[in-house]
C-alpha cells in the first residue's frame, strides 16, 4: 500500500509539474446499457429486434465533459434519430440536461427538464468513500488505476414505470401503503467501478461521479459502461463551463417526490384511456 500512494504521488507531481495555470480540457464519453431480456422470453425474436432497435438511443449515448481544475460541465451530445428507431419520448433528452460541478465551492447542480418542466437539483458534494485500488490498466495513453464505491442509489427507473403502466392493480390501498413504507425503508444500493487517471489532475468524472485523485475515464455500474473515447487537454479554443441558473431550484428528495406523483397520474390516464377503448401498449 506504501507503494501505491508513493506512486499516486509521484504521479501528481509529475503532472503538476508541466500543468498550466489556466489548465483545462475536453473529454468526450461513450456510454452503453444492456437491457435484461428476460422479460421477453416470450416475445418473438422479431419483436425483440424493433424494441431494441427503438431502445438504441435511450441504451448508448454519448456525453461530453468540460473542466478545469475546480469546475466542470458534462452534458449528453443529443442527435436526430432515424425514423421509426427513436425510443419512448420520456427517455429523449431535449439537449438542455446538464449535470456542473464545483470542487471548491462543493456543490453539484442537475438541469433537468422532465414533464416540460425545468428543475435545477442542488446538492452538496460531500467527499464519496472510494476504496483505492493497485491494479491498473491503459486507457488510450493514460494508465489508470481502480476505485470503487458503494453508494445509495437515489436515482428513477424510469423504464419501470412506464413499463407497468398498464397493468391492472388489484393491490388494495393499506398493501400499496405498506409496500411504499418498505420500499423507503430498504434504501436501494449500487456498486461503482472507477478508473482514474492521475496524470490528468481534476477530482472529476463523468455524470456525478468525482472524489478520485484524478479524471475518472470509465465508469461501470449495473448494466451501464461509460468509456471516455476522447481527451483534449487546453484545446485553442476555450471550453464553456456554465452554471445552470433557470429552473425550479429542489432537493434530489422533492424532485424524486415529484417525478413519481406525475408518473402515477400519467399511469392512472393511460389506464382509463384503455378502459375507454382507446391507447395502447408502449
Amino acid at each position: 500500500m506504501k507503494s501505491f500512494s508513493f506512486l499516486l504521488l509521484l504521479n501528481l507531481l509529475t503532472t503538476f509539474s508541466f500543468a498550466q495555470k489556466n489548465f483545462q480540457g475536453s473529454a468526450t464519453y461513450m456510454s452503453k446499457t444492456t437491457m435484461d431480456m428476460s422479460r421477453f422470453d416470450k416475445m418473438p425474436e422479431d419483436r425483440k429486434k424493433q424494441v431494441l432497435a427503438r431502445m438504441k438511443n435511450y441504451l448508448e449515448k454519448t456525453y461530453t465533459l468540460n473542466f478545469t481544475r475546480q469546475e466542470s460541465s458534462f452534458k449528453e451530445n443529443v442527435k436526430l434519430a432515424a425514423p421509426g428507431t427513436s425510443g419512448p419520448k420520456w427517455a429523449i433528452s431535449n439537449g438542455q440536461s446538464s449535470i456542473y460541478k464545483n470542487t471548491k465551492e462543493l456543490k453539484i447542480i442537475e438541469a433537468i427538464e422532465t414533464f416540460s418542466k425545468r428543475f435545477l437539483i442542488i446538492e452538496a458534494m460531500t467527499q464519496p468513500k472510494w476504496q483505492l485500488d493497485s491494479e491498473t490498466k491503459k486507457i488510450g495513453q493514460y494508465t489508470c488505476y481502480k476505485g470503487t464505491l458503494t453508494r445509495e442509489d437515489v436515482s428513477i427507473d424510469y423504464v419501470s414505470i412506464f413499463r407497468n403502466r398498464g397493468r391492472k392493480n388489484n393491490t388494495s390501498k393499506k398493501d400499496a401503503t405498506q409496500k411504499q413504507e418498505k420500499e423507503i425503508d430498504v434504501p436501494k444500493m449500487e456498486t461503482i467501478t472507477a478508473w482514474y487517471t492521475p496524470q490528468i489532475p481534476v477530482s472529476t468524472g463523468p455524470k456525478d461521479y468525482y472524489g478520485l485523485p484524478g479524471l475518472i475515464l470509465e465508469v461501470n455500474v449495473g448494466r451501464t459502461t461509460m468509456l471516455c473515447t476522447e481527451i483534449i487537454i487546453n484545446p485553442k479554443n476555450e471550453v464553456e463551463i456554465k452554471k445552470p441558473t433557470k429552473g425550479k431550484k429542489v432537493t434530489r428528495e422533492e424532485y424524486n417526490a415529484i417525478v413519481k406523483e406525475k408518473s402515477d397520474e400519467l399511469r392512472e390516464q393511460f389506464r382509463n384511456r384503455r378502459r375507454n377503448g382507446g391507447g395502447r401498449r408502449f
